[in-house]
């Protein structure tokens, strides 16, 4: 039987509980997971690419003994090219919200315009996560507020470092 491999998407800066959540049970459903660490050119990111994928790479490891986790770059290429490339049959979109559900339906209706085999499956974000955010978890940081319950602690750390490289962290 050929292997079943999905792709999960996302810019990851940084990482939360959430995205890890859904790492989890996607990779359940599959036999190897390639996370795609993209860049957004509409967003400014807080950290690099670069460490953006040191952090995922770092954060998913606890999955890693009992699924085949791989994380990639996903940078100027379309997202269904990304999952040909990584002979994906499934790409994995997480929905928090019905106002997620709007955008994501757009996405997946050009994917299948682009790649009509390759399937997206949504996942609902569990209740717990419903509203993690990056933006949020950024924001919170940056204002002083205790962000332990969205990211593991050495994202914390990245994120407080990073602001504190900035001189944007207040409290």
């Amino acid at each position: 039987m050929p292997e079943r491999i999905g792709v999960y998407p996302g810019t990851f800066d940084p990482i939360t509980y959430g995205h890890l959540n859904l790492v989890e049970r996607a990779a359940n459903l599959v036999d190897c997971l390639v996370i795609g660490v993209a860049v957004n050119q509409n967003k400014r990111s807080l950290f690099s690419i670069e460490d953006r994928l040191a952090m995922t790479e770092e954060a998913v490891d606890k999955f890693r003994d009992k699924s085949k986790i791989i994380v990639k770059p996903l940078v100027d290429t379309l997202l269904v090219n990304f999952a040909k490339e990584n002979n994906a049959q499934v790409i994995f979109r997480g929905l928090r919200a019905v106002s997620d559900f709007e955008y994501e339906f757009k996405m997946c209706v050009m994917n299948r315009r682009l790649e009509e085999n390759i399937e997206t499956v949504f996942l609902m974000a569990s209740e717990k996560h419903q509203f993690v955010a990056s933006e949020f978890v950024k924001e919170i940081c940056k204002l002083g507020g205790d962000i332990s319950t969205f990211v593991t602690p050495a994202i914390a750390e990245r994120l407080i470092n990073r602001y504190k490289e900035l001189g944007e962290i207040n409290g």
